[in-house]
């Protein structure tokens, strides 16, 4: 009788909550406005032998590289950060392997770990204000350590790795793939991307799923050290990325007028969502990201519910580690903050939520 891997038999599923997503899509960070004009026209513009060719990745890494002041060999375009990670589970893990997940954060690192068969040592961000737990990580640094991952804005607190926690996690782990996960980077700032020229063991990874509004697209990169990623590149098929996608991609990064605007908008609503929180007294965490968690409490599920039959849908984070009762919400236009600031006033108000600010969860 055929039978899977006993990895792909013990591994754990991974079922984002997709079906029946209409409304005010505050639930799952994505670009609230869509894509760029310049990309959409380009998509418009594809013609019948653009369908008929293989796609050509080269060229467009190249652009990628440019504008990130990098070779071509140091950037790899991949099917979102999802296949990034998959690769380097792939390149460096063996099913006798472990690899280290800070938690919480994206259910994905887990996900591909677990299909080599290696161990995933979970390390729980420091409790109160989930900042990162350097001094946990370092302790479960071992020879058998292959893999770290980590996100820096992280998903779902929003919090950020300092440099210094950075470099010591690679000079601590020189055998295993380091990967920083900076999809949230734009709406943040701050980079460690040069880093990857003096530390062979760092991997930066990025998507243009969430600024630039192409999540349908899945495109991404993971940028490393030239020869270090070149045995990342022997694992990717060479069509990875397909050939509508690296198209609209070049004209996406053109129109940095539109993305600046959207990351303004996006930084002044997550300021008054901030506000707002701290207003009505409900613990949050302040975000570097694209949206904010905040701990709503018992009734998490109530206002989620509640927040959806208004037209507004946010994501339930109870299930997380360390998240109890936490409710993430994506920040949008100022004109759709309207909307949600006018639906949330209303849940909280009916399921009388409101209560004080906790030590950690507070500016």
């Amino acid at each position: 009788m055929l039978k899977a891997r006993d990895a792909v038999i013990a591994m754990k599923e991974y079922h984002p909550p997709l079906a029946g997503r209409q409304g005010l899509r505050l639930d799952f960070n994505e670009n609230t406005s869509g894509c760029s004009p310049k990309g959409l026209a380009r998509l418009r513009n594809i013609n019948a032998d653009d369908l008929a060719r293989y796609p050509e990745r080269a060229p467009v890494e190249a652009m990628v590289a440019a504008k990130l002041g990098l070779t071509p060999e140091q950037v790899l375009l991949t099917n979102g950060v999802d296949e990034a990670i998959h690769l380097l589970s792939e390149t460096y893990l063996e099913p006798d392997d472990e690899a280290i997940v800070v938690v919480p954060t994206f259910g994905m690192y887990e996900v591909f770990v677990q299909q080599t068969g290696s161990r995933v040592i979970f390390v729980q961000a420091n409790a109160g204000d989930f900042s990162f737990p350097i001094a946990a990580v370092l302790a479960a640094i071992t020879p058998s350590t292959k893999f770290i991952a980590f996100a820096s804005p992280n998903n779902p607190t929003g919090g950020v790795i300092k440099l210094d926690d950075l470099l010591a996690i690679l000079v601590a782990a020189p055998q295993a793939a380091v990967l920083l996960d900076e999809a949230y980077f734009d709406f943040h700032g701050e980079t460690f991307l040069p880093e990857i020229e003096q530390n062979a063991n760092l991997f930066i990874a990025r998507t243009f799923s969430k600024a630039y509004g192409l999540a349908a697209f899945r495109t991404g990169f993971l940028a490393a050290d030239a020869t270090t990623l070149k045995m990342v590149r022997k694992v990717a098929s060479p069509y990875n990325v397909n050939g509508v996608s690296l198209a609209c991609l070049e004209s996406a990064l053109d129109d940095k007028d539109y993305v600046a605007d959207y990351v303004q908008q996006i930084l002044g609503g997550r300021a008054l969502l901030e506000k707002e929180f701290e207003s009505l007294g409900i613990p949050f965490w302040p975000s570097c990201a694209n949206f904010v968690l905040c701990r709503i409490g018992e009734a998490h599920k109530e206002f989620v519910t509640a927040m959806r039959e208004r037209g507004v849908l946010v994501r339930d984070r109870d299930s997380d580690p360390g998240c109890s009762g936490c409710v993430r919400i994506t920040i949008g236009t100022t004109e759709q903050m309207e909307t949600l600031l006018s639906a949330f006033r209303d849940v909280c108000s009916t399921l009388q939520i409101s209560g004080p600010l906790r030590a950690g969860a507070s500016r």
